[in-house]
């Protein structure tokens, strides 16, 4: 049951690497960045950023952000999305809703452009920025209602969800459909933006097209700290051991995005990211992104060690 709810709520499965492309993604588009991708076609740079369409597209060249299904993900997602212009040369950008890559694109076929002519399509791309920002906004909107409805059709959590006596945690604050955990992601301001679901299995998805960008769940109310984690299960470890206040970031590529945002409602605050410590993965990202995170916000970093599993 809770599969096919998930389903009609348009929940996605978000290994790490998606989440902490989407986490630092920039949604910038320029002409000095058009030359990412100079490719004889805009299929062929689809391709070339792993953002194949699942079938072939009518690629319309009227500067409207057209969405479509990225080849390999689920039947009836449209999480890729493009913007085409014919002229002065064909030039467009695409990305993806689910990763939050953003790739611009021209044809490589034509001679350089005269000063009219890169006037012309910077103009076009600027343009494409705001209807990329736009269809954005809507896409936020709409999974923040999903985000609403499901937090309220669901009901407290328990202490005895699998996952949760797995990692020896309490449910603070969580709530419980089916057999799935929810996880509020919410800004400094409280506004709820998305969903976080954990399965029986330790599985995990999002929203589809929720905002994760500086957004968190916090536990405690703050005194004279904040302690910014990755997961649920180590905010919460922590959260226990301590009793200080603790927010979960939910990926070590947001852990930048959560301290200036926390930074910026506790300017007196003392900030510690608390690492994971990543060392069998090459340029340890768990504490490499925690010292980034630290510096940024004048904070300080702590590597939390846990008996037996790793807490995510």
């Amino acid at each position: 049951m809770i599969e096919s709810k998930e389903k009609a709520a348009e929940v996605l499965r978000a290994p790490e690497a998606a989440i902490q492309k989407q986490a630092g993604a920039s949604v910038r588009i320029s002409l000095a960045a058009v030359n990412a991708y100079v490719r004889p076609s805009l299929a062929d740079a689809m391709r070339g950023a792993g953002l194949a369409p699942a079938k072939p597209l009518d690629l319309q060249d009227d500067g409207k952000v057209h969405r479509f299904r990225v080849e390999g993900d689920k039947a009836g997602s449209r999480n890729g999305w493009f913007v085409l212009y014919s002229h002065p040369i064909p030039a467009g950008a695409f990305g993806s809703w689910k990763t939050g890559a953003t790739h611009t694109w021209r044809d490589g076929s034509h001679q350089p452009l005269s000063p009219a002519q890169r006037a012309e399509l910077q103009r076009q791309f600027e343009a494409m920025q705001r209807a990329r920002a736009a269809e954005q906004a809507a896409v936020h909107q709409a999974a923040r209602e999903r985000a609403e409805k499901l937090w309220r059709l669901a009901k407290p959590a328990h202490n005895g969800h699998p996952y949760l006596a797995r990692k020896k945690v309490q449910a603070i604050g969580l709530r419980q459909l089916r057999e799935a955990l929810l996880i509020p992601l919410r800004d400094a301001a409280g506004v709820l933006h998305s969903l976080q679901f954990i399965g029986a299995d330790g599985s995990k998805r999002f929203l589809t097209g929720g905002r994760i960008t500086g957004c968190y769940f916090a536990m405690g109310r703050p005194t004279d700290a904040v302690l910014i984690c990755e997961g649920y299960a180590t905010a919460a470890t922590v959260f226990q051991a301590t009793g200080a206040a603790c927010a979960a970031a939910f990926n070590c590529g947001n852990l930048l995005a959560v301290a200036k945002a926390l930074r910026g409602k506790f300017p007196s605050l003392r900030i510690v990211v608390c690492a994971d410590d990543d060392s069998a993965t090459p340029g340890n990202p768990g504490v490499t992104k925690a010292t980034e995170a630290a510096r940024a916000v004048r904070g300080f970093v702590a590597v939390p060690r846990f008996k037996g599993a790793a807490h995510v």
